[in-house]
């Protein structure tokens, strides 16, 4: 017999066996489905929670003056280190971050990421617009044209600031939604663009509208206006000479990287030997998504665990099957060898139906795990997700299964005696 007439046949029996091959099939297929099910929900729920935290700056990073720092270095044992006055007077460690120095790091770091400048302007500001105004606690700052993006804002009227108004430092502003609602009113406050209103006594003209992003754990995110770091520079408005320098990476992933190149790009701006210490901070925020990334890890091995012991237990029932088969078919088997047929022809036929009922299982157990999968990523906006790499995974181990299954009983079926078989009752 050939290899296709060996399919063929394997084939036809499992056909010819519909309740028996469905209930198998069924079992594979339901192993699948959670799997397959399970893990395509948390790819969605993971995709939505980065995309929540890439808008809360978790996979970024700013660079910082080190006196400023307020929340921690990126390395735990290093921010628990104090400098005697000597050594930070040798090693410079009080030294700002120049204009020139965050503008040269922009220009060399190549790292795929964006990079933004800032610069903090002092204390809170009063803002006017006519005879309305807001309370005098509203935050005021010099950015440049990738801030918004590094810090997960996005315009919702007009537009952000361009690198004309950064190099030129021209009086354009662009307002939190708290601000424009206080100024222009609940239902007006996207007419905002094109009114000039004053910061202090200084006039501005408002060319964006931010979208509401709400409160954060040091208030509201909301209650700001910011304008070009040059035109604070000029106003003389910053609360301090230091840059913040904003990193916003592709993914959580890409951090680790990215800091250690932004630390060699940095070291050599600071013109720092390689015995100095590190006179700039680099704060991370990206601690939560991590535990977050950590636990969606957990869940896919318990979604996996879960998979293996359904399929570990039709494993067993296919066993038996095939074990039933050959019981059932054992004067086939005699007649197969009296006529010719190798022992190898009745252990491929016996394989390749126990490897057809674990295949087709992991098809139906596949498609309707991506459908149940997906109900989840729709629910959440995420879009439609297909774990490719788990699908693969998934027809790998019931190809294995189905193997597994039916090498015992092949192999009884090789062994039979074809005259014993053929007197078989």
């Amino acid at each position: 017999m050939k290899l296709w007439d060996n399919i063929g046949l394997a084939y036809q029996t499992v056909k010819g066996n519909k309740l028996r091959s469905g209930i198998t099939i069924a079992i594979i297929a339901f192993g699948i489905m959670a799997l397959i099910g399970i893990i395509t929900a948390i790819s969605a729920v993971n995709a939505k929670m980065m995309k929540s935290f890439s808008s809360m700056g978790a996979n970024g990073f700013t660079i910082i003056y080190k006196d400023r720092n307020r929340f921690g270095n990126d390395d735990d044992e290093r921010s628990e280190k104090t400098v005697d006055s000597k050594k930070a007077k040798k090693s410079n460690l009080d030294k700002i971050i120049t204009l020139q120095e965050a503008e040269k790091f922009k220009e060399n770091y190549h790292f795929p990421a964006v990079v933004s400048l800032a610069l903090d302007g002092t204390g809170s500001r009063e803002i006017h617009f006519q005879n309305k105004k807001t309370n005098p606690n509203v935050s005021f700052s010099g950015i440049d044209e990738n801030y918004l993006e590094v810090n997960g804002f996005s315009i919702a009227a007009g537009r952000n600031l361009n690198k004309m108004d950064v190099s030129s430092g021209r009086d354009v502003c662009v307002l939190g939604n708290d601000v424009a609602a206080k100024l222009f009113g609940e239902n007006t406050k996207d007419k905002c663009v094109g009114k000039t209103i004053s910061i202090g006594s200084k006039p501005y003209l408002v060319v964006g509208l931010l979208e509401a992003k709400g409160s954060g754990g040091f208030g509201s995110k909301d209650n700001l206006a910011m304008t070009s770091y040059n035109n604070l520079r000029r106003s003389n408005s910053a609360s301090s000479p230091s840059f913040s320098i904003g990193i916003l990476c592709n993914t959580v992933n890409d951090i680790p990287p990215a800091i250690g190149e932004a630390k060699a790009v940095f070291r050599g701006v600071r013109r720092l030997t390689p015995t100095d210490d590190d006179n700039f901070t680099v704060n991370k925020s990206d601690k939560m998504a991590q535990t977050v990334i950590g636990m969606m890890g957990s869940l896919q091995g318990a979604a996996a665990a879960i998979g293996v012991i359904t399929l570990i237990g039709a494993a067993i029932g296919l066993m038996n099957i095939m074990l039933v088969a050959v019981s059932e078919r054992t004067k086939e088997v005699g007649l197969v060898k009296a006529i010719g047929g190798k022992s190898s022809n009745i252990k491929q036929q016996f394989l390749f139906e126990s490897t057809f009922i674990s295949i087709m299982g992991a098809i139906f157990g596949i498609i309707l795990g991506i459908i149940v999968g997906n109900i989840v990523s729709i629910s959440l906006g995420v879009g439609f997700v297909v774990p490719w790499g788990w699908i693969v995974f998934g027809i790998f181990i019931c190809t294995l299964v189905g193997l597994a299954a039916g090498a015992y009983p092949a192999r009884k079926a090789s062994k039979l005696n074809p005259i014993d078989a053929l007197r078989y009752e």
